[in-house]
């Protein structure tokens, strides 16, 4: 198992703090959330076609590389899904360029389960994703999150696209949290589907999710 940090959590540092504390800690590699202001990885010129090359070379002088590009495309938004999908696609293409394995979708756009969603609607729309970014050599990860925190919905969807370019990330937190479920369910429910993991730690208090350092959950 790799073991990166995601940008999320550090959105004051600048590129060079990450990447020095990336190697200064011995994680494995970053996970991009977004870097200072600019939350829209595509946008990033360190991953642009004139940088990438250089910021490849950096990471892997270091020993480090870039596990996911997270983005927050909500594959349950009929409204906007042309939007949606292309940048996706755009997250896709910039994952690709970076020689990077995965990029994160949504399928509900609120963490904690609030209602319905158009299920139907997210498998067609991560369907279409991962048949363009099977050429790209990219897997595009829905996250147990929203209603898919229901860790069997989000593996029956996964089922159903039957694609090795489509896959799940588990958050650890979502399916224990608004569904009771204990990590060994959600685990073989997963599991021929699971390409990455969230880990988390976390009180609930007055219906609402505080989290806490790992340990103090």
């Amino acid at each position: 198992m790799r073991i990166v940090f995601s940008t999320l959590g550090c959105p004051g540092w600048e590129w060079g703090e990450i990447v020095a504390a990336a190697a200064d800690l011995g994680y494995d590699g970053i996970e991009i959330r977004g870097i200072g202001k600019e939350i829209y990885a595509p946008s990033i010129e360190l991953f642009s076609q004139a940088k990438a090359a250089a910021t490849k070379k950096r990471l892997a002088d270091l020993e480090l590389e870039i596990s996911c590009f997270t983005s927050a495309c909500y594959l349950c938004d009929k409204q906007n899904q042309a939007e949606v999908l292309r940048i996706s696609k755009e997250y896709i293409d910039t994952a690709q360029r970076m020689g990077t394995a995965y990029v994160r979708v949504l399928g509900d756009q609120v963490t904690q389960p609030q209602g319905e969603v158009d299920t139907g609607l997210v498998e067609e729309n991560l369907c279409e994703l991962a048949a363009y970014a099977a050429p790209k050599g990219v897997c595009v990860l829905l996250e147990s999150n929203g209603v898919f925190a229901k860790s069997q919905l989000l593996a029956q969807v996964l089922k159903n696209i039957d694609s090795p370019y489509a896959g799940a990330l588990w958050d650890v937190n979502h399916p224990y949290r608004f569904y009771y479920e204990q990590p060994q369910m959600t685990y073989e429910n997963l599991k021929p589907y699971l390409r990455y993991l969230h880990l988390k730690d976390s009180l609930f208090i007055e219906g609402e999710t505080v989290y806490k350092m790992m340990g103090e959950g």
